[in-house]
């Protein structure tokens, strides 16, 4: 698909009170920031997990950084290690965490600095369904989510899951900020992925402060 909008520089489009989508923001970092992700899953491969439920998860999954979040028939999990590879998860890339301050600061949260990588692989057809992350360490401080490759519909709503949803197309290079300002870390939100990109394939890169230790399920 041509992109017409190729040499247009990035730009801000804000979504609610202390929540922005930032237009191309990482399209210059992408081929490095691929380039790690590949590094990351060399080490802790993509999964699918399965969740309380007994549900395979359609949306791949790898995490680098202090912990990382996990699933299984018990509950949701941070924990430093990886249940797969028995070893303590990759570090985050410097690409990542750059990427991720950067952001957070045009983004409002100049004094957010990630210790966790959560990566979604997404191939046609995958999806999250609408959730709220519970988990965060300092509720004060933003989410940054990249999305990199297949454009996807990203959808945000409030603290309700009955509130109304805000819909919108994020493409290869977008990030979206997001923080306890609006309560957005306890907002509803999904993405499933949509239209066309050279890599046939959509990852997500999501930077946060969590907190270890096991969730209650959510219903």
């Amino acid at each position: 698909m041509l992109d017409l909008f190729s040499d247009t520089p990035p730009w801000q489009e804000p979504l609610a009170p202390g929540a922005v989508v930032l237009r191309r923001f990482a399209r210059e970092r992408a081929p490095a920031l691929l380039q790690a992700i590949a590094d990351v899953a060399s080490q802790s491969p993509f999964r699918q997990m399965v969740t309380p439920g007994g549900y395979t998860m359609s949306v791949a999954m790898t995490n680098c950084g202090a912990l990382g979040w996990t699933t299984d028939r018990h509950g949701y999990l941070y924990a430093p290690v990886d249940p797969v590879t028995d070893q303590t998860w990759p570090p985050m890339p410097a690409v990542f965490h750059e990427l991720a301050l950067a952001a957070a600061a045009a983004g409002g949260y100049p004094e957010f600095s990630p210790d966790a990588c959560l990566i979604n692989r997404y191939c046609p057809g995958a999806k999250l369904s609408l959730h709220q992350d519970k988990d965060e360490q300092d509720l004060r401080a933003p989410i940054v989510s990249v999305s990199l490759g297949l454009p996807a519909i990203f959808q945000f709503g409030g603290l309700q899951r009955s509130d109304p949803l805000q819909r919108l197309l994020l493409e290869h290079g977008d990030v979206v900020v997001w923080g306890r300002r609006v309560a957005p870390v306890l907002s509803w939100h999904s993405a499933a992925e949509s239209g066309h990109h050279p890599g046939n394939g959509r990852l997500s890169l999501q930077s946060h402060l969590p907190t270890g230790g096991r969730s209650p399920v959510l219903k």
